[in-house]
Order: C-alpha cells, then sequence, then structure tokens
C-alpha cells in the first residue's frame, strides 16, 4: 500500500487540517505529521522551515507521497530538494513560497505585505494576530472568540513563524529530480496563483485548480480524487 505524508501548514496541526482526507485510508497508508508547537506538541520559542524540512525529512520512508499545504508545503518543497531519493511523488498545495516569483509585482507585495504584519503586528494579542493573518491569506475559518485552546496554541506558534518569503527553494534541483509534481491553488488569490504558476513551470509540474474554498482547497470535494489519481499514475511510472 502506498503512504502519504501530509505536512500541515500553520494555525492548525494536522488532524484539523487533514481531516478532510481519512477517507482515503481505503486506499493509502495515511502519516499526519504534528509538527513541532502544534497539538497535542508543547508550545516552541521559534518555528524556521529549514529546520522543520529536518524534521520531516527524518520521518520519510522509501517510496513515500509527500503533500504539504501552505507553510507546509515550503516545507516540503525543501524536503523534496534535500531527501528526493525517498520520494516518488511531490504535492504543495499553495505554498507561500514568495522567492520563486518575486519578479511578479503582485507577489513582491504579497512578501512585503507579509513581512511587515509580522514586524509591526503586536504579538499580546494571539486572536487579533490570528484575524488579521487569515484575511492575509484568504483564510474562509472565523475561529471562536476566545479562541479553543488548540487554535490559541496555533496562533502562538503563528506569531513565531520564520517568513516563508525568505525561504530559498532549489528550483533546478527539484526539476531535475526523477518523483512527480503536482502544484495545486485555489483561484482565490492572485499571489498564490502566480507562485504556483511559477512553480508549474520551474519544476515542469503537473496542475490543479479547485476553486471556491479559498486557502483551504483540500476540502474541495473534488481534492481527494485529483491527489489519488495523481498518485496513482506517479506509482505506475
Amino acid at each position: 500500500m502506498e503512504r502519504i505524508v501530509f505536512v500541515h501548514g500553520s494555525v492548525a496541526n494536522g488532524e484539523a487540517t487533514w481531516s478532510g482526507q481519512r477517507t482515503l485510508a481505503d486506499r493509502f497508508e495515511l502519516a499526519v505529521l504534528d509538527r513541532p508547537g502544534f497539538p497535542p506538541n508543547p508550545l516552541v520559542e521559534r518555528v524556521d522551515f529549514e529546520e522543520h524540512a529536518r524534521w520531516v525529512g527524518e520521518r520519510l520512508r522509501d517510496g513515500d507521497h509527500l503533500v504539504g499545504h501552505s507553510y507546509g508545503g515550503v516545507i516540503s518543497l525543501l524536503v523534496a530538494a534535500g531527501r528526493g531519493d525517498l520520494l516518488r511523488s511531490l504535492t504543495v498545495i499553495e505554498p507561500p513560497a514568495a522567492g520563486v516569483a518575486l519578479d511578479d509585482p503582485v507577489v513582491a507585495r504579497f512578501a512585503a505585505e507579509g513581512a511587515a504584519f509580522w514586524a509591526q503586528t503586536p504579538k499580546d494579542d494571539p486572536e487579533a494576530f490570528l484575524r488579521g493573518f487569515l484575511r492575509m491569506v484568504g483564510s474562509a475559518y472565523d475561529p471562536p472568540s476566545p479562541l479553543p485552546p488548540d487554535v490559541e496554541q496555533g496562533a502562538r506558534t503563528l506569531m513565531v513563524e520564520r517568513g516563508p518569503w525568505e525561504a530559498v527553494i532549489p528550483l533546478e534541483t527539484l526539476a531535475a529530480a526523477p518523483f512527480a509534481k503536482l502544484v495545486v491553488s485555489g483561484a482565490h488569490s492572485a499571489a498564490f496563483d502566480a507562485i504556483c504558476d511559477a512553480l508549474e513551470r520551474e519544476l515542469v509540474a503537473e496542475r490543479a485548480v479547485l476553486p471556491g474554498y479559498g486557502h483551504s482547497v483540500a476540502r474541495h470535494p473534488d481534492f481527494n480524487a485529483t491527489l489519488a489519481d495523481f498518485i496513482d499514475r506517479a506509482t505506475a511510472s
């Protein structure tokens, strides 16, 4: 049975992010990771995509299919560049890897706004910080107030993330890697679309667009079928 390793993004842990993918367990072995700083793990003082890429890489097995959403997509790109010998496929969903498309004014503005938000937004109110972040990335999630403990922990972890716009993605290494690649976006953000377009072009990747669910693209009713079909073809090849 083929194994899929799921890497969540910011705020929500693996269980919350990938709840809609549980039905894939009928066909695949699912490894849903909870990165350091996210429930049920304790809080951390700093989240760095490079450190988390090493952490994810240590949990891979030969022949895995790696799937990463948002910040987890940035991590997964770095994992795939460093441990591509273990992978059969890579899927990234709207990774905020702005560095791959900074020549696009929309992406450059997105990166600058993110850097300004982290630098200027007070860190003494996790709920306010979280709501501002959700607006910035185009998420439809409206958290309850006050925040439940797991969401508050996710917000506190969010506040100590290293900005993903700082990530240097080894595009040539990834393009040369033999594993299959899929880039997915939700057609709700010009910046995310441009980043995904650049990754499609530079990695010679397949591309899927699943609109209507904002940044939570994996909740689209066609996502599981799209992913399963891609993995089936990657396995067969």
